[in-house]
């Protein structure tokens, strides 16, 4: 009887690691952005935030890209990003 679940501080590391992951898709440049694998929700949250000025609601725009991002398989977009920083 092996039921155990990951710990808070691995849960909370894994959603630092995709909240991270969505603060990089905003940093990115528009047309590198178009090419990656994103579905449309998060495709708007992340332009959203590059057009949000003010600190807090940037802080709750990132909170909630990092929401989407636990819906999804964050692996096509980590390759995705591995492959842009090596051409560049």
């Amino acid at each position: 009887m092996d039921d155990t679940k990951p710990s808070k501080s691995a849960r909370k590391r894994a959603y630092l690691a995709l909240h991270k992951l969505g603060e990089e898709l905003i940093t990115l440049r528009e047309s590198d952005q178009q090419a990656m694998p994103l579905d449309e929700e998060l495709r708007d949250a992340v332009l959203e935030a590059r057009r949000i000025k003010a600190h807090g609601a940037l802080r709750r725009q990132k909170q909630y890209i990092g929401k989407l991002m636990g819906r999804i398989d964050p692996d096509p977009i980590r390759e995705a990003l591995a492959r842009l920083r090596r051409t560049s």
